[in-house]
């Protein structure tokens, strides 16, 4: 039964101390690998999770093993280090990717897992750590069909939705091309702010005819969010992270012949911000950098 499948969970950050806390809610048996923020670690110990040193141990104490990590090197580095998951591989494991990486190191990865017996699935998610922390995120999952079959009610214990597009690789590709669409939201709604404001159009004013109309999404919402009520915590998803996605996303057309020239001005409007030193602000505080490398704010600064 899906209920007696032991998880691990590695990468309990942001995104993935939500995702943890609702396997454990729905009584899924957790082992969870230690974080540099204690806090979390800690929160999910304290709702009878036990806690891991190692990739290694997390393996051998589980049966599926979600990662929610920064990107593929992080994973990489779980997958092929001297105590990591394949170190600790045993009959039935499955390791399931839940972080943005790319979709060729994937497909190496899954290559070296299959040799090892371990199943594997690329499963990102959409949706803000709100989202995962209230269950209503989504899945997008590459993966064979014997593997998604057994994984779906694990990530169905954090997200609303769980859609299989295919063969691993498939739910990777998926998410670099959706974060391309929201973090090219994010450098649009920046550019478009500093234009208004140096015309004399304030926030908001700005957001008076957009909010509601046909340009209005759940993005825009949490966006302006942090351009209006100046809240830090409306999207925290930061800078850095927009760039390394974005990079990606170019790295993802180069391999199949495409130009992208949006892609890489969106890839740029996040470099100039981490190259200015910014790289630890939220997506939606790439306004304010634009705004004032054009002279202007939108509202209070934020700590650069």
């Amino acid at each position: 039964m899906a209920q007696q499948e032991r998880i691990g969970f590695i990468g309990v950050g942001l995104m993935g101390h939500g995702m943890a806390k609702n396997i454990a809610a729905k009584g899924y048996p957790l082992t969870v690998m230690g974080h540099r923020n204690r806090a979390p670690v800690e929160d999910l110990v304290g709702r009878g999770a036990r806690e891991a040193k190692t990739a290694r141990e997390v393996a051998v104490a589980s049966d599926i093993v979600v990662l929610c990590v920064t990107g593929s090197a992080q994973v990489e580095a779980l997958a092929f280090g001297p105590d990591g998951l394949i170190a600790g591989a045993h009959e039935g494991l499955i390791i399931v990717d839940c972080s943005t990486s790319e979709p060729v190191s994937s497909k190496r990865i899954a290559a070296a897992f299959a040799e090892a017996g371990i199943g594997f699935a690329d499963a990102p998610m959409g949706g803000t750590p709100a989202n995962t922390a209230a269950g209503t995120a989504t899945c997008m999952v590459g993966a064979d069909e014997s593997v998604f079959r057994r994984i779906e009610p694990v990530l169905l214990a954090f997200a609303s939705k769980a859609t299989h597009l295919g063969p691993v690789g498939d739910g990777h590709t998926m998410k670099l091309i959706n974060n391309f669409l929201s973090m090219g939201y994010a450098a649009l709604y920046s550019e478009a702010l500093a234009l208004a404001q140096k015309t004399g159009i304030e926030p908001a004013r700005f957001d008076r005819v957009i909010r509601g109309s046909r340009m209005d999404c759940g993005f825009y919402q949490t966006f302006m969010t942090y351009v209006l009520e100046r809240d830090p915590e409306a999207h925290p998803f930061t800078l850095v992270n927009g760039l390394k996605d974005t990079t990606y996303v170019e790295k993802l057309a180069q391999s199949v012949g495409l130009a992208n020239p949006i892609g890489n001005a969106v890839k740029n409007s996040f470099a100039l911000a981490v190259g200015t030193g910014r790289g630890d602000l939220y997506v939606p505080m790439l306004s304010d950098v634009v705004a004032e490398l054009n002279g202007t704010s939108l509202g209070q600064k934020t700590n650069t």
